[in-house]
């Protein structure tokens, strides 16, 4: 096909449409011309048994370019790889660093949030609900961090994990803030490893040993 075409258009002598006599007569039938794998159509005009279409259009739907010198117009044909379809890319395997630094990042902030309520707790310091929605907007904001940061099928697996890790934190959070508002004093005894608190620090840990081996493996404690 493209030996063809650059045949045909070496033949040309001035822009307008491409003949096979050289000769134009008036249109009797037009009909559609494409070209196998090149998207678009064209106009294809049949006049007394001959065949036509407009070198604009055939370079425009073989994605070549026209030059015009004197009276011979020359259409290029794009290299051979050009033309060719680009391979849809394969989702990398493993952790993307972008998503491993972002992750740390989120379970950091789940950290600075977990201490200080727990230090608050223990020091009987009152517990503001701005105080805490301000941890809370921290650790959100890193979370939509890391799932920017996902592109690869083990990053997008994992960040569902995180996603569960800062709602048990928020549960948490929340549990806390309510007991210290119904009581003046806390035992610290409270901070005894709780089903949920002992949740979030097996998730953190198990999240962090699957990224060190960089392949993503589940995590129930997450869940």
């Amino acid at each position: 096909m493209k030996m063809m075409l650059a045949v045909l258009a070496a033949m040309l002598t001035a822009p307008g449409l491409l003949t096979v006599n050289g000769s134009a007569q008036t249109p009797q039938k037009a009909i559609t011309f494409t070209i196998a794998g090149h998207p678009g159509e064209a106009q294809l005009l049949h006049i007394n048994g001959k065949s036509y279409v407009d070198i604009e259009a055939l370079a425009r739907l073989t994605q070549g370019s026209l030059s015009f010198k004197g009276n011979q117009t020359t259409l290029t044909l794009p290299p051979a790889d050009a033309e060719a379809p680009a391979a849809t890319p394969h989702a990398k395997a493993g952790f993307s660093t972008a998503f491993v630094q972002a992750g740390i990042e989120e379970l950091s902030m789940i950290r600075e949030w977990r201490i200080a309520i727990v230090n608050a707790v223990l020091n009987n310091n009152p517990i503001a609900l701005d105080w805490v929605s301000a941890h809370h907007r921290q650790a959100e904001k890193c979370l939509a961090l890391t799932s920017a940061a996902a592109s690869t099928d083990d990053d997008r697996s994992a960040y569902p994990l995180l996603s569960a890790e800062f709602n048990n934190m928020q549960k948490l959070s929340e549990a806390y803030l309510a007991m210290r508002n119904q009581a003046a004093f806390l035992s610290p005894d409270t901070f005894d490893n709780g089903p949920l608190e002992e949740q979030i620090l097996t998730c953190a840990r198990g999240f962090v040993s699957m990224t060190e081996t960089h392949e993503f493996q589940d995590q129930a404690a997450c869940h």
